[in-house]
């Protein structure tokens, strides 16, 4: 889960890194506000979008006073920035900047370990940096077990190329920026820029976090960052619903017992949808290992919840959890959606007790049902049902 800019910097404040007092705003109204709290000098309007780029895009502006801040809000709230329309700004203190720097903790997968990246070089595109000067931005590999203390923190910033009396002042700030991404089991902590102000102090004028959602039940104040308004009113409902749920852009609702077993069904589905004008599966959905009634009647109910869905392929392999069991629950998942089940099911099941399963389905005899034998059988057939529709 990506947060906003505020959210983050609300992180970092509850962590002890030196940021900035801000406050935030949905109207022009509430922004001439904040900057009279923050003292009616200069502040600085920031878009909250998660999307890099605002400061080109007209989403970051600097305002001297709080009438000027209300009517920098005006122009930027509304604002569409590479999709992301601004709903919200932040009012931020104004900065006396003498130097910026950049620095980001992340989750480095290829190497099975963490990262810091650190330079000396801030307030630009990272990226280009990496490709154009690789040498200016450091890259330090930070065991998970020890994390960053004073002496990685030291290591990282003496990589950077910072000076003596600047790598001291930037100690406590990394080594706190490392309680953000333990703390909140983040897979992104990233500051840019980073700043010494006039006065030498380090502070984080700008802040961008990743939340690992699977730590979501050791974190219940998360749920507060949360932008619902952003997500997928279907993803919502399959979560609140504790399904395993994406949703994709196609027409074939997909439905399995296993991630990796899903996987391939979205692959079998979208071959097979080539040779019916080009259908594609509509998503992931895991069922996992419980295959009952009411896991199945919610797993169909938010697929047949997607106007763009024409037919839905349930493929599942009896495991643990019987064939004869999941039948059942198709069977009772019918009945309790009633009518709101309207499209048809091609029902692929093989492996435990898989006779008495297809038994199960064959006496039940849905008009929406239709059982197929084999995985590439049932793609075809799905493909071939939603594009008749």
């Amino acid at each position: 889960m990506d947060l906003f800019e505020y959210q983050a910097r609300d992180l970092f404040e509850e962590h002890g890194v030196p940021v900035l007092r801000a406050k935030v705003a949905d109207t022009p109204e509430d922004a001439k506000k904040g900057a009279e709290e923050l003292g009616g000098g200069t502040v600085v309007v920031k878009s909250q979008v998660k999307i890099g780029g605002r400061g080109k895009a007209g989403g970051v502006k600097l305002a001297h006073s709080p009438d000027e801040a209300a009517q920098r809000a005006d122009e930027i709230l509304g604002l569409d920035i590479k999709g992301h329309v601004t709903k919200r700004v932040m009012i931020a203190e104004g900065a006396d900047i003498a130097e910026e720097y950049y620095f980001s903790i992340l989750l480095d997968r290829a190497n099975r370990t963490y990262l810091a990246m650190c330079s000396k070089e801030g307030g630009m595109d990272i990226e280009e940096l990496a490709v154009e000067r690789p040498e200016a931005l450091a890259k330090v590999a930070v065991n998970a077990l020890t994390g960053i203390d004073d002496a990685k923190a030291r290591e990282i910033a003496e990589t950077a190329g910072f000076d003596a009396e600047t790598t001291d002042k930037l100690i406590p700030v990394l080594v706190k920026l490392w309680d953000v991404f333990q703390g909140e089991d983040a897979t992104l902590v990233e500051v840019n820029p980073l700043v010494k102000t006039g006065a030498g102090d380090i502070v984080a004028l700008d802040g961008k976090v990743s939340i690992d959602e699977n730590a979501e039940f050791r974190h219940e104040d998360h749920a507060g960052l949360r932008d619902i308004d952003a997500e997928d009113p279907l993803e919502l409902k399959a979560k609140q619903l504790d399904l395993n749920y994406v949703k994709l852009d196609g027409e074939v609702g997909i439905i399995g017992n296993g991630a990796g077993l899903v996987m391939s069904t979205l692959d079998v589905v979208a071959y097979a949808g080539e040779g019916h004008g080009g259908v594609k599966p509509a998503n992931f959905l895991d069922i996992g290992g419980g295959a009952s009634a009411e896991v199945m009647a919610n797993g169909l109910d938010v697929i047949l919840g997607d106007d763009q869905v024409k037919s839905v392929f349930v493929n599942v392999f009896g495991g643990i959890t019987a064939c004869d069991a999941v039948a059942d629950g198709i069977v009772k998942a019918l009945q309790i959606l009633g009518d709101s089940a309207s499209k048809p099911l091609v029902v692929r099941l093989d492996g435990n007790n898989v006779e008495e399963g297809r038994r199960i389905l064959d006496e039940a005899n849905h008009p929406l049902v239709t059982q197929i034998d084999t995985m590439d059988g049932g793609a075809d057939k799905a493909a071939e049902l939603a594009a008749s529709r």
